[in-house]
């Protein structure tokens, strides 16, 4: 009897895995997702939480597992991601434009206004935890290709305005925009221009122009 009750909870828990999650909708700014379940490589229970991002198309998740080791990675689009099994997993949810990847957290861009959270949201919990199930790596090229802020390290020859805009990007607007979501990198400075190129939720966004604005000046 013991037994069969065992093997009942345990296909009950596999089934979770692949996807049947529970939704608790109790909390009014984000959603959790858990799972309880049997697992040989991983844990056995998973939490994942939503975080809002100024861009409304963008939703950040908050798995509690390390996503990198260090840096970041964008993926615009899904012939960005043949060297990431976590994106490809996500990509395949109907209605995901972009990915980006950060040291525990993960981005979703949604590909319109007209797609509605409320309906992939709940795919995107499901891919995320289906594959910390797998146990296959992040990235399939390793961690040395994760991008680690080189954009901003002083290099020979920087002038000092150029390595006050290092440091200000990297210590403080930087974190801001990971916080957001995304990342921000520095691709050089001409003519009194400061040239960056914005990922994650901040391509896109309405108020980024405005954080940048607030930091640089």
């Amino acid at each position: 009897m013991a037994s069969r009750i065992f093997a009942l909870v345990r296909n009950r828990c596999l089934n979770v895995l692949r996807g049947d999650a529970l939704l608790h909708r109790s909390m009014p700014s984000s959603q959790v997702c858990s799972i309880r379940g049997f697992r040989t490589s991983w844990v056995s229970r998973m939490f994942i939480q939503t975080q809002d991002t100024p861009n409304p198309n963008c939703l950040k998740f908050l798995p509690n597992a390390k996503v990198l080791e260090q840096g970041t990675r964008d993926f615009p689009n899904i012939g960005s991601a043949k060297n990431s099994p976590l994106a490809r997993h996500l990509f395949r949810v109907e209605g995901v434009k972009a990915v980006f990847l950060g040291p525990d957290f993960i981005t979703v861009t949604k590909v319109d206004d007209e797609t509605e959270w409320k309906v992939i949201k709940p795919h995107i919990f499901a891919a995320i935890m289906d594959f910390f199930t797998t146990g296959l790596p992040v990235l399939d090229d390793g961690s040395a290709s994760t991008q680690v802020s080189e954009d901003t390290q002083p290099r020979e020859g920087d002038s000092e305005t150029v390595l006050a805009i290092k440091e200000l990007i990297e210590t403080r607007i930087r974190p801001t925009v990971q916080e957001d979501g995304g990342d921000i990198l520095y691709m050089g400075f001409e003519d009194g221009v400061v040239k960056l190129k914005l990922q994650g939720s901040c391509t896109g966004c309405p108020s980024s122009s405005v954080t940048l604005k607030a930091g640089i000046q």
